[in-house]
This record gives structure tokens, sequence and C-alpha cells, in this order.
């Protein structure tokens, strides 16, 4: 069994910055990549970044690049998704989730299999 335990997240100002952390507890290490997905009120689940375990690559959403990071600890089975410069628009609740597989992308929400908790990121004006 797979469970992801998510922190941070809160309330931030527009132009601030937070950072979440998911941490991946696994009896047997399954998972080749971890994502980072969001969903505001009335809108569907949207990626927002990956990265793989083994080498550290990263991808990310349109809407994120060049102010979001994600960046991972092996040793802490942890993966982190840097904020910086929230805008109003990135108000969600985020997900980190699992993708058991080796793949050319991780943008599509049907290819993970275990989900984080989710944590609410409101970023006001």
């Amino acid at each position: 069994q797979v469970q992801l335990v998510q922190s941070g997240g809160g309330l931030v100002q527009a132009g601030g910055s937070l950072r979440l952390s998911c941490v991946a507890y696994m009896r047997t290490f399954g998972s080749y990549a971890m994502g980072w997905f969001r969903q505001a009120p009335g809108k569907e689940r949207e990626f927002v970044a990956a990265i793989t375990w083994s080498s550290g690559r990263t991808y990310y959403g349109d809407s994120v690049k060049g102010r979001f990071t994600v960046s991972r600890d092996n040793a802490k089975n942890t993966v982190y998704l840097q904020m910086n410069s929230l805008q109003p628009e990135d108000t969600a609740v985020y997900y980190c989730a699992t993708d058991p597989l080796e793949r050319e992308t991780y943008h599509h929400i049907t290819q993970y299999e275990y989900w984080g908790q989710g944590t609410l990121v409101t970023v006001s004006e």
C-alpha cells in the first residue's frame, strides 16, 4: 500500500511564496515519478508539475513554468513544490500523486495511481 501525506499550503498574498511537501510511505517502492496537480472550484484537476525519482527530470504545466519548482529528496521519500510569484489564479487545492511507470510525459491525471489528501492554497489580491 502507498500513503501520500501532504503538508504546507495556506493563505498568502499575491506575489508571495509557499512550499508544499508530500511524503510517500510505501511498503515496496512502486513509484517512478511524482506529480502535482491542482483543482480550483468549479474547474477540472490540472497538471502542475512532476519529477522522476531516479533522474530528477522535471515537467511543468504551462501556467506555472518559471514560477514553480518541483524537487525531491530520495532519502526522505519526499517531493516538494516551491511556488513563487503566486497569483490569485493559483488558488486551488493541490494534490500530489504517484505514477508507477516510466513514461515520456507525466501530464495526464489517469496515469497516477495514488493520491495525497490535498492541501488548500489561497492567494489573496
